[in-house]
């Protein structure tokens, strides 16, 4: 154990030292790319992630977690081996895209309302990215075509519900964590006083709380910018030095092999390193190439993510005992679920298209990015109060179900 550790550590030294030294033979390539990542988190990660971070903290000390958790343990452990609890991170995970899930799944683990097992599947399960990136950035901003947003939809939380369950076999002996009721009783009262319960557990005033949130998301979205900057700079300069002629080459075998033009090599190479950057490289790629071609690539990149996600999952998660490997097997996988359905389901999904149904408002494509998220910030609540909606739905469908059960087994 400790030889791997070192071994590790002697590579990460490596690779650190390989920067600095490409730093300094193209300081002016690097502080482009610095700029560039600036940008991209100033002007969609910013507005995108931190009114999330500071809702799901508040959600959190407020016990509204605990009162999902408690209504939909019935449902989540049976389909994804998950506990309740993890409905809301679902949501939440799908609305606010990468990294909330992985925070959300911290504290819960922290709280010991999930274990090892469970969180990695939590984890692997809601890291996806958010509608307003997907509809705003990638689809408006990127390939200027509002219509390819239902297509990425279908393919990339496609591609993460069969994640979640593929994912519910991981860990199979490991014993559920047990879902704590305030008291016995029907499930909408044992909701309702498990979340009295978590709030008085919190004790934290309301204007404790909302500072509090605000700092702690504050932290949070520089770290994330951080990432996001290091990673540009240590994609460019390592691409101007030439090291990642040899990744080129294994991308350009690969996709030979899947049909796929070698012209996107080079989004594919960015999105390893960064979503935004690869996104962007797929959408701006030759007009000439095929654009299932392009959205497919464009769907593989938004589900791996990129290794600044991977980063900024890994520190979230470094206080507890979840492991990398799960998460990073799944990343994988998912990004091939999502590419093949864009291949596969390209045709059909084209009725979409073909109706000229916008569900988005008129864009300008000359306009910055920046303008899409303006408009598209209040579609962020919607989805999240359909997610719940839906649950909710659910969950009344379910409940009915077994009152009709129980009563037709108790006159027998």
């Amino acid at each position: 154990m400790e030889k791997r550790n070192f071994t590790a550590a002697l590579l990460m030294a490596f690779v650190v030292i390989a920067i600095i030294l490409c730093l300094f033979a193209f300081p002016h390539a690097g502080l482009q790319a610095a700029l560039r990542g600036v940008s991209i988190w100033w002007d969609v990660l910013f507005p995108a992630l931190f009114p999330f971070f500071v809702i799901s903290e508040i959600m959190l000390g407020f016990g509204i977690v605990h009162f999902f958790g408690t209504l939909l343990d019935p449902m989540m452990r049976p389909v994804f081996r998950i506990p309740g609890i993890g409905g809301f991170v679902v949501a939440m995970g799908f609305a606010a895209g990468y990294p909330v899930g992985a925070k959300l799944t911290g504290q819960l683990w922290t709280q010991k309302l999930v274990n090892r097992e469970e969180g990695e599947r939590l984890v692997a399960f809601t890291t996806s990215s958010d509608p307003i990136f997907l509809i705003g950035a990638v689809s408006i901003g990127f390939f200027h075509d509002a219509s390819l947003a239902i297509i990425l939809a279908v393919a990339h939380y496609g591609g993460s519900l069969m994640i979640g369950l593929m994912m519910r076999f991981h860990g199979k002996k490991s014993r559920p964590t047990e879902q704590k009721s305030a008291s016995q009783g029907w499930i909408w009262k044992r909701a309702f006083e498990s979340m009295h319960v978590a709030r008085m557990s919190d004790g934290r005033s309301i204007g404790a709380l909302l500072s509090q949130s605000v700092l702690q998301s504050v932290n949070l979205i520089f770290v994330v910018g951080g990432l996001v900057v290091f990673f540009s700079v240590a994609l460019e300069v390592l691409t101007q030095a030439r090291v990642m002629n040899a990744i080129y080459m294994l991308i350009d075998s690969l996709l030979r092999f899947t049909g796929l033009p070698l012209e996107l090599s080079q989004a594919v190479m960015n999105g390893l390193f960064e979503v935004t950057i690869g996104a962007k490289a797929a959408g701006n790629a030759p007009a000439a190439l095929a654009l299932s071609s392009k959205v497919a690539i464009g769907a593989f990149i938004l589900s791996w993510g990129g290794l600044s996600v991977h980063a900024q999952i890994v520190s979230l998660l470094s206080h507890t005992n979840l492991r990398y490997m799960p998460f990073l097997i799944s990343r994988f996988i998912h990004a091939l679920l999502s590419a093949a359905i864009v291949i596969i389901f390209w045709e059909p999904l084209q009725v979409f298209r073909d109706t000229k149904t916008v569900f988005m408002p008129q864009y300008d494509p000359t306009s910055p990015i920046l303008s899409y998220l303006r408009l598209l910030l209040p579609m962020s609540g919607t989805v999240i109060l359909a997610a719940f909606t839906v649950i909710a739905g659910l969950f009344a469908a379910y409940s009915l179900l077994r009152l009709v059960y129980e009563k037709v087994g108790g006159t027998r």
